[in-house]
């Protein structure tokens, strides 16, 4: 799509605008914002767009536009397929050798799963390997409530952030402020930064991991516009 409008904004409901136009989802929806905050933001893309739309480069409407025609009519779905990571959460599945990186994923690791034991009154199975052991029922049962009880813009937010970890523990720290984005980012990736140490990384490992983190930032960023 060609750029056609000059001024863009956003009314009082919070709906953004290209001139006198509300902008819609692909759905046909308005464009419509929960926060001042995160219409501004998205308002911004807009805004920077200049001679042709690319998605690509708008990826804070890309997550509400799911928010408003994916989740928003029957966010339990989408809840229970985020909340069935806690069954294979990347943080309890640690290596048993070299120790090095033992040692790295306990000093990485451990602090976020003492922080999820606290705060959801859980506990979690950790395992040696890849091969599957099930958490406890009520684990898994608790932290699906949590992630039940969020609307359709913070599911939209977090399910980059719990795809890219593949850990439901990281995206819930990050949601509730337990953890900084970087700390997330870091714990994420320790297994991979060890194997870089070791062996280097070629450009198509970099220039995918580059995308990701992009990918990371933008549901950090909406995040913080939701309050």
């Amino acid at each position: 799509m060609k750029r056609f409008w000059t001024n863009v904004g956003v009314d009082a409901d919070r709906v953004v605008r290209l001139d006198d136009r509300p902008v819609r989802t692909p759905g046909r929806a308005p464009l419509a914002l929960p926060t001042p905050a995160l219409a501004e933001a998205v308002a911004g893309e807009w805004r920077a767009v200049e001679e042709t739309v690319d998605p690509r480069a708008m990826p804070l409407t890309g997550l509400a536009n799911a928010a408003i025609d994916r989740i928003g009519a029957d966010p339990a779905p989408f809840a229970q397929g985020l909340a069935r990571y806690a069954e294979t959460d990347l943080l309890c599945y640690r290596a048993d050798s070299p120790p090095e990186l033992v040692e790295r994923q306990d000093r990485v690791w451990n602090p976020l799963l003492d922080w999820a034991r606290d705060r959801y009154d859980v506990h979690f199975t950790l395992v040696s390997g890849i091969m599957h052991r099930p958490q406890p029922d009520a684990t898994v049962d608790r932290l699906a409530q949590a992630v039940a009880a969020l609307d359709a813009f913070r599911l939209a937010a977090l399910s980059p952030v719990v795809t890219i970890s593949g850990s439901l523990v990281l995206a819930l720290a990050l949601l509730e402020g337990a953890a900084e984005p970087d700390a997330v980012w870091i714990a994420a990736h320790v297994d991979e930064d060890f194997q870089a140490e070791i062996w280097g990384e070629d450009y198509l490992a970099i220039e995918a991991r580059d995308g990701k983190r992009r990918e990371f930032d933008a549901a950090v960023r909406f995040l913080a516009a939701l309050g």
